[in-house]
């Protein structure tokens, strides 16, 4: 190993990082249907010790900036994104924005800060923003998307999840899912509520807050992954299902990234979300993989497990693929290497 990688620090992917995101400025995107408490929420989390130090990009559908209002008094520096859904017309503004931030920033302009938190459009498909950090290199070299928090009410989510996509969608890419609204509700309510966002997203974290009050912790940290053996796939009108792979065993990288290859090339749009840890052969520490759709981050070797389970398990995120399928492939790449 030392004759391939002279530096002890480094492994086939390079350096070895002590968290994925290294020196990066980490990203939370915060999403949900229109009135879920979205606002309410990142007011709290600004108002904590652990949200100093955050910059807001907030992202309205209407003519005037009204959460933009309410929350520019809590923030370091906010920027709206103007009026429309941040995932079909003001991507660019996006990337335009984070780029005069970081500029802003290094002249002094703005306060310097350690985190940014992106508020979307209620009506907004989250999966357009992660793709803008893994499609614009320069970005993905300051930013690192950290985690997608979905806010849902109690009162209106179960309806609103039956007749909207936009909302199903932005519970399926969540990494953790935020119920709110349960004191109006009832606990019966959030009880159906919850049982529904399992079915939609088994791997993510659900959690309640009432008038926004939550550990900003949550706003935050990552969730780990899934490490059942494996999670049964969740389909519904949609075609979009979660299921979780896992082996015990090294794997080897070219079997890894022939299979990965091989769905982007055929099934590309229906990635969805994909992401996980690898116990790779000839890596120390367990290898980040993310994947959306047809883009793929690079991957990044850590330091150290973040506990003493050393099984690979990746969540795949997808729409009419099945996981008897994507397990077929990998077995057949992997007797055929």
């Amino acid at each position: 190993m030392n004759e391939i990688f002279p530096s002890p620090a480094a492994g086939p992917f390079g350096r070895r990082l002590r968290r994925a995101r290294g020196a990066r400025v980490p990203v939370t995107v915060v999403t949900g249907f229109l009135g879920a408490g979205k606002t309410t929420l990142l007011r709290r989390f600004l108002g904590t010790p652990e949200g100093q130090g955050t910059a807001v990009v907030v992202n309205e559908f209407g003519a005037t900036g009204i959460d933009d209002a309410l929350i520019r008094a809590s923030a370091d520096e906010t920027v709206l994104l103007g009026n429309g859904c941040m995932c079909c017309i003001t991507r660019s503004d996006l990337q335009e924005a984070l780029r005069r931030m970081v500029i802003e920033r290094d002249r002094g302009e703005i306060p310097d800060f350690r985190r940014i938190v992106i508020e979307t459009s209620g009506l907004a498909d989250p999966s357009p923003i992660l793709q803008t950090f893994a499609t614009d290199r320069a970005l993905g070299e300051e930013f690192h998307v950290e985690v997608v928090v979905t806010v849902i009410d109690a009162e209106n989510g179960l309806d609103t999840l039956g007749w909207s996509s936009e909302a199903r969608k932005q519970a399926i890419l969540a990494d953790r899912l935020v119920i709110t609204k349960t004191d109006i509700a009832g606990e019966s309510a959030a009880a159906a509520l919850a049982a529904r966002l399992r079915a939609l997203n088994p791997g993510a974290e659900i959690i309640e807050a009432v008038s926004g009050d939550l550990d900003p912790t949550r706003l935050t940290e990552p969730v780990a992954i899934e490490r059942n053996a494996f999670v049964a796939e969740a389909e519904h009108s949609d075609g979009i299902g979660s299921f979780v792979l896992t082996q015990d065993s090294p794997m080897p990288w070219p079997v890894f990234a022939r299979c990965m290859d091989t769905l982007i090339a055929l099934r590309g749009t229906d990635l969805l979300r994909v992401k996980g840890f690898l116990d790779v052969e000839g890596c120390r520490g367990p290898v980040v993989v993310q994947f959306v759709q047809h883009l793929a981050h690079p991957p990044v070797e850590l330091e150290l497990w973040p506990d003493s389970n050393r099984q690979s398990r990746v969540v795949f995120i997808t729409r009419n693929i099945l996981e008897a399928q994507v397990r077929d492939l990998f077995a057949a790449v992997r007797a055929l290497a």
